[in-house]
Parts: C-alpha cells; sequence; structure tokens
C-alpha cells in the first residue's frame, strides 16, 4: 500500500475511534435538556397564531419562562407555528449543526493550510471536538439559537459574502434584530473606526424592528414597553449556569447582588476590551476582534447561561492558530496550545455543575466560577496577529564620491539623519 494511501487509512481509523470516543463521553456527560427553549418558542408561536393569545403572554407549564426574544426574532421564527414538534427538532438541530460546522472550515481552515495539516482530517476532528464542547452541545440540546448569532455576525466581521465591505454591518444589525446582546458588536465598530459600517449595521437593525413593528405592532408594544424589562422571566443571576460577571456578584451575595461592584467589573472589562479590539482592527486582525468582543459580550451581559458561550469558540481557536505559527518547539507555541488545551478542558468538563447547590466558600468562588476566569483570560492574553512586515529591498549599492569632495573628507553614517555617503567635512 503506497505511503499516501496508507496515511489517510490511519487519518479514518483516527476520526472514526475519536467519534466514538466522544460518542461515549457525551452518554455520560451530555444532559438532555429536551429541548427545552425550543418548547418554549414553538409553544409561544403557537399560542399566539393558533390560539389568538399575545406571545410575550406565554409561560411554559410549571415555569416561568417564556418568549424572551424582540418581535424580528418571532417573525423569523414563525414557521415553527405550523411545524410538528419533531420537525421542529430536525430544523433545529440542523441550523445549529451546519452553521457551527461552517463556522469551524471558515476558522479552522486557514489554519490547516498555515500549518501544512490534511485539511479534511483536521476539519472532521475539529468537529469531534466540538460536539463536545459543553456550551455547544447545551446550545443543540436546548434548541437555542446562538450558533445562528455566532455564525451572522462571522460572515459580516470576516467578510465572506462577496461584495465584502460593502456589505458590512447588515449580519450584526441582523443579529442585534433577533437578540438585543450582540448589538456590542455595533459598539465595537463604532470604537474601531468604522462608522459606516456601524451606520450600515443599525439601520439593518432599525429596518428588520420596524417591519416587526408594522406587522405585530401589539407583539412590539409589549416587548419594548413591559416584557424587555421583566428581568424575572430569565432565571435566577445567582444560578450557576450564569458565567459573567453579574453571575460572579450574586453568588457572592444571592439575596442582596452589589450592583455598584457589579458596574465596577464591567467599566474595567469594557476599558480592556476597547484597548485590545483597537490594537486587533490596527492590527487587520478581524477574527481576534470577533473573538474578543463575543468574549467581553458574554462577560458583560446580566445573563450569560453556559450555552452563550458558544461565542468562547473562536477565541479557543485561535490560540491554537497562534500556537501553530509561533517557531517549533518555542516556548510560545507550548503555552499557547497548552493554554487552549486547559481552557478547552474545562468547557467540556461541566466543572461549574459540582458547585450548583453549595457555591459559597473559596472553593466555591473558584470552580463556580470557572468559565468566567477562562473568559477573562482569553479577553485578556489572546495574541493578536500582527500583519507580515513588507520585505525591505535590498540597499543601493554606495556610490563614489563625487567630484566635487575635498580630499580631507569622510563618509560618516553615525550621524543623525545622514547616509553613510554623505559627506562631511572634517574640521
Amino acid at each position: 500500500m503506497a505511503q499516501g494511501a496508507r496515511r489517510t487509512l490511519g487519518q479514518v481509523v483516527a476520526v472514526v475511534l475519536l467519534a466514538v470516543a466522544v460518542a461515549a463521553f457525551l452518554s455520560v456527560a451530555a444532559v438532555r435538556h429536551g429541548f427545552f427553549d425550543l418548547q418554549v418558542y414553538r409553544g409561544a408561536l403557537v399560542w399566539w397564531v393558533h390560539d389568538g393569545g399575545e406571545i410575550y403572554d406565554y409561560l411554559r407549564p410549571g415555569t416561568q419562562y417564556g418568549f424572551t426574544y424582540p418581535p424580528f426574532a418571532a417573525l423569523l421564527m414563525l414557521p415553527m407555528a405550523y411545524l410538528s414538534w419533531h420537525l421542529a427538532i430536525v430544523v433545529s438541530v440542523a441550523a445549529g449543526v451546519v452553521s457551527s460546522a461552517v463556522l469551524i472550515w471558515w476558522l479552522l481552515d486557514p489554519v490547516s493550510r498555515r500549518a501544512g495539516w490534511t485539511r479534511w482530517f483536521a476539519f472532521a476532528v475539529a468537529l469531534c471536538l466540538a460536539a463536545a464542547f459543553e456550551p455547544m452541545r447545551e446550545t443543540i440540546n436546548f434548541g437555542q439559537v446562538n450558533t445562528l448569532l455566532l455564525f451572522l455576525v462571522a460572515v459580516d466581521l470576516l467578510r465572506l459574502l462577496p461584495g465584502g465591505s460593502r456589505w458590512a454591518g447588515i449580519g450584526i444589525g441582523l443579529a442585534t434584530a433577533i437578540k438585543l446582546t450582540p448589538g456590542i458588536f455595533i459598539v465595537y465598530l463604532l470604537v474601531t473606526g468604522r462608522i459606516r459600517a456601524a451606520v450600515t449595521a443599525i439601520g439593518a437593525a432599525a429596518g428588520a424592528t420596524l417591519l416587526a413593528a408594522g406587522l405585530f405592532p401589539d407583539a412590539s408594544r409589549e416587548f419594548w414597553t413591559t416584557a424587555l424589562w421583566n428581568t424575572g422571566r430569565v432565571g435566577e443571576l445567582a444560578f450557576v449556569s450564569n458565567q459573567s460577571l453579574r453571575g460572579v456578584v450574586a453568588r457572592l451575595d444571592p439575596t442582596s447582588p452589589s450592583t455598584v461592584a457589579w458596574l465596577a467589573l464591567v467599566a474595567a472589562t469594557v476599558a480592556l476590551w476597547v484597548w485590545r479590539s483597537r490594537a486587533a482592527a490596527a492590527a487587520g486582525d478581524e477574527a481576534t476582534g470577533l473573538a474578543l468582543t463575543g468574549t467581553v459580550m458574554c462577560l458583560v451581559s446580566p445573563v450569560t447561561w453556559v450555552h452563550h458561550l458558544v461565542w468562547l469558540l473562536p477565541g479557543l481557536i485561535l490560540l491554537v492558530d497562534n500556537g501553530m505559527a509561533a517557531p517549533s518547539r518555542s516556548r510560545r507555541r507550548r503555552v499557547l496550545l497548552v493554554a487552549a488545551t486547559v481552557g478547552y478542558a474545562f468547557l467540556i468538563s461541566r466543572i461549574v455543575w459540582a458547585w450548583e447547590k453549595d457555591f459559597s466558600g473559596v472553593d466555591g468562588f473558584l470552580f463556580s466560577n470557572t468559565y468566567v476566569w477562562i473568559s477573562l483570560a482569553l479577553l485578556a492574553f489572546l495574541p493578536v496577529r500582527q500583519p507580515p512586515r513588507p520585505t525591505r529591498p535590498p540597499a543601493a549599492p554606495v556610490q563614489p564620491a563625487t567630484a566635487s569632495a575635498q580630499p580631507g573628507d569622510v563618509a560618516r553614517a553615525d550621524q543623525p539623519g545622514r547616509q553613510p555617503t554623505d559627506v562631511v567635512p572634517l574640521t
């Protein structure tokens, strides 16, 4: 058997073994949420369309959870009211898996090409690892929309649509109209000086919102005046799944969390993000800008459930990218690849849930907030890839002294502002 065929066979076997190992891991570690959030979405839509109720009045029976997204999201999800429950599951899972796979391909393929990896093999391994990634598997098992929002923003920032910068801002605007938190990417465009793209994003978000308001005026009035401000519909702030700065503060004192402490932490975190994002934009490193902004969104949002942390996935991939770009056997390569491995290992481990019932004490503070610490580390230390330096042209040959030079003159290169061929008279 030829060497290339043996290598391909070995890679196929490795992928199959990894897939089996991940499936076994998921059979033990993954929680079956029964597509809980999808049930809320579909239940609210059926109540609205078929039963004559108001969408924001709906609560899933026996719970406090209702439809919390803006009316434009309801417009996009409207077909779900006409699907059977099992078909709705199929559509939700397919949309999540396909959008995740395309996103991983976009982010990983340049790494594969630079590192000389077999591209299909690297992609297959990454898909298996993504399936074990707790935020990803939680998104799928809840029937959430996180990967679709990340997909829209990535298409925009990484300029993956034909026409490039001409459409910059559209994806961010639509994501913001679906769920308000991606609006931080509009702020990212503003702080990095891309005013035109920011205006486009604002226009897209406003246009989508006005379209929904024109079609569903009562629902829009209810959302913007009442439902948006009803924080009781989203869950308990101190719940261990809330891996945001607000969750950290709430777990310190669940009965009376300090708003001042939270706002101070948010201000410091946003200042760090602005500084790092401007550096990434100045270097033309849009992938890092995407990763940093997705990370800070998770940190400063009052509620960031574990499944929202799919926004950390680009940062982990970029750690691998920067590690592989470092010189072989260098300390930088080792540090970055170890950091990516450790971060990923924690983010598949469900470690925070061991402190779900009791997050008091030093151990509770450290481990119930593990994913917050990972987010802060990515925000502070994710490297910014610098653009390649232009190759300097070869130096021009030294010209002989002109006839006007005097016999006592010498060439001096140590004078500021002078070249080696400049002539300085001796005195």
